[in-house]
């Protein structure tokens, strides 16, 4: 006669040794939650020199602030953890280093999805979506081929970096680390032209010198859609994040904050024709329009 009980507890046995396997396995991964919770921080790797999404603001001669539409966001995935905000600055060319060797937590610094950044790290949804466009001295440039044979400057390892080597090959292209060194290169004419995101040409824009001379190209030659990174293997944190922003997204409060920096009345004023939501993989597609 057959033992059923013999069977069932065969069957727990088993059951529990799989369950418990499991959640070792991923928690020694995936509990990334945890360990921000147990410092009582969440470090955040953002930009400071890059107007209007992260920047250090003088308010008085002592007194500096950080401000930025990334600060927003960051202050906001750190409240909903009622963990204190902590920022490290970084640029295009530390920032994926410094997340992996865990000297920040979380990545918030006007950083394009690609298929390569994706094979290093995990990205949340699109939290923001700009254009690759040019600024020049006005009245210069009418079309993408008045560029090429050009010396133009962006930001040194970005996307913005390879998509103008791509699409003008005759061109010479420095990479910086500080668009205001770049805006002040083309203010002198040693320089013909700065090319990044129109959502951070406009803040350069605002703080040229002699700025009715110089202009934003009406055509771009890529989107750029902007995601928060982490550390592969962080489902629970990227969960959490992904669920702050469709939130941030529903209740109104993201488009408050693109408002706040890019609405009709801010310095910045850019049409928000984007929403929180999944993207697809970046690709350098051409659009001159």
């Amino acid at each position: 006669m057959i033992n059923f009980n013999y069977f069932i507890v065969k069957f727990i046995i088993l059951f529990n040794a799989a369950y418990l396997f499991f959640f070792y396995n991923n928690l020694a991964y995936s509990d990334a939650i945890t360990e921000i919770k147990n410092k009582n921080e969440i470090v955040f790797g953002v930009k400071d020199n890059l107007v209007p999404f992260g920047y250090i603001k003088k308010i008085d001669q002592k007194t500096r602030i950080l401000e930025g539409y990334d600060i927003d966001f960051a202050n906001e995935i750190a409240n909903r953890l009622k963990v204190k905000a902590v920022f490290k600055t970084v640029n295009s060319s530390t920032r994926i280093p410094l997340l992996l060797k865990k000297e920040v937590d979380v990545l918030i610094c006007t950083m394009t999805m690609t298929k390569e950044r994706k094979e290093q790290i995990d990205f949340s949804y699109q939290y923001f979506v700009s254009k690759q466009k040019f600024l020049v001295r006005k009245g210069t440039v009418a079309e993408l081929k008045d560029l090429d044979g050009k010396i133009i400057i962006t930001s040194k390892g970005s996307t913005a970096e390879s998509n103008t080597k791509k699409y003008l090959p005759k061109a010479t292209i420095l990479g910086l680390e500080d668009y205001s060194q770049a805006a002040h290169a083309l203010y002198l004419e040693k320089i013909f032209a700065i090319t990044t995101d129109e959502s951070v040409l406009v803040g350069i824009l605002a703080n040229i010198k002699s700025k009715p001379d110089f202009e934003i190209t009406h055509f771009d030659i890529s989107s750029e859609p902007y995601g928060i990174g982490v550390r592969k293997n962080s489902d629970d944190l990227l969960k959490l994040i992904n669920d702050i922003l469709e939130d941030m997204e529903t209740s109104g409060r993201a488009k408050e904050i693109f408002n706040k920096w890019f609405g009709s009345d801010s310095l910045f004023p850019l049409t928000r024709d984007f929403k929180i939501e999944h993207a697809n993989t970046h690709s350098d597609t051409k659009n001159s329009k």
